[in-house]
């Protein structure tokens, strides 16, 4: 079956929302229509606002890092887009996912933060960990994670897991009540 929008490629997915068959381009063409109409609908941003995306070498992250770059510069939206990663100061953990974070943003050629955790409050997450043990260790990270974050930005873009259950109800708001309805959610 071929593509309802183009009509010369194959289609590869059906579109929950209106049911239209749609081959990978006008996919992709369409999700990104759907979040600028969101963007513009909502007055998420003004020229000159500083965007920082949460990378961390990780699929999620980099769905975010490129749909707004993609969309800043489509639309001209006029963000200063940056890149802010965090290490957390485990060994061993981050040292591959920042590799991955390297070549992002020598793809997108946007300014890269690289965070540490001991620089920022003045301890690493193996010396909490070595001091209270690992009972409460993410609570202390998550709390410097978005502390350091949210430094020098108007906005946060993080590309984030969500379990199977806030995820089907936001496909299934969006299917049935259309973008704003997520948004609506979320802020509710």
């Amino acid at each position: 079956m071929q593509c309802d929008k183009c009509a010369s490629e194959p289609a590869a997915v059906r579109r929950p929302r209106g049911g239209a068959l749609l081959c990978k381009s006008c996919f992709s063409n369409a999700f990104e229509l759907d979040v600028h109409q969101t963007i513009v609908e909502e007055n998420f941003f003004v020229p000159n606002d500083v965007v920082a995306i949460g990378v961390s070498g990780g699929k999620d992250s980099a769905v975010v890092l490129h749909l707004l770059d993609r969309l800043n510069n489509r639309f001209n939206y006029g963000l200063r887009l940056l890149m802010v990663a965090i290490d957390e100061g485990i060994r061993g953990y981050r040292d591959d996912s920042l590799e991955s974070v390297y070549k992002q943003q020598k793809r997108y050629c946007l300014p890269l933060k690289i965070l540490s955790y001991k620089d920022l409050f003045g301890w690493s997450m193996d010396e909490v960990v070595s001091r209270i043990g690992n009972r409460s260790s993410c609570t202390y990270c998550g709390v410097f994670r978005r502390q350091a974050l949210e430094r020098g930005c108007q906005f946060f873009g993080a590309g984030t897991f969500s379990n199977h259950l806030i995820f089907s109800l936001l496909i299934y708001l969006h299917q049935t009540n259309g973008t704003t309805a997520v948004v609506n959610f979320i802020e509710q």
